[in-house]
């Protein structure tokens, strides 16, 4: 089993975060990997119980597929924004999961919090699980970064939530 976690400031409000981060068809604006997000079940009004599909890029030009499940999502704005995700896997023992928090620490500024666990039994993705959970998670990293800039490139995205 690993796990990667991280966490840094965003120069926004949280509610504004999570709206970009709720706004799939925006995804791919920010995260270069994601080609596109399919909503398959929409969830409860929280999103609680929201299936989704995510298609992204891989190295070679090839196409990739996650199914997640969300769950536990906390709503805000009391105690902040965030959701915990299953990725269901084909396979039983291959399923990840992750968790997104927003603290918000004042009006104008977050800490995004990430947390991810994987564990590969297949073979032969076992014996390189750590070069391509590096790549995943590098790419992650800068996706995240790139949502912050992306934020502030685009203030009329909602400016209701300052």
């Amino acid at each position: 089993m690993r796990e990667h976690r991280y966490d840094f400031e965003m120069p926004h409000a949280a509610g504004r975060i999570w709206a970009l981060f709720q706004d799939y068809d925006r995804w791919t604006d920010y995260a270069p990997m994601v080609k596109r997000v399919d909503v398959l079940w929409p969830g409860d009004e929280h999103h609680n119980g929201r299936l989704r599909r995510v298609i992204y890029k891989m190295p070679m030009g090839r196409e990739g597929s996650a199914l997640e499940l969300v769950h536990d999502v906390e709503p805000g704005p009391a105690g902040g924004y965030g959701y915990t995700y299953t990725m269901i896997s084909s396979a039983a023992g291959n399923d990840q999961t992750g968790r997104i928090h927003l603290e918000p620490l004042d009006p104008g500024r977050t800490r995004f919090e990430f947390e991810e666990r994987y564990h590969l039994t297949k073979v032969p993705f076992r014996w390189f699980e750590g070069r391509i959970y590096s790549f995943i998670n590098k790419k992650n990293e800068e996706s995240m970064r790139a949502a912050s800039q992306w934020l502030t490139d685009h203030p009329e995205y909602r400016p209701d939530l300052v």
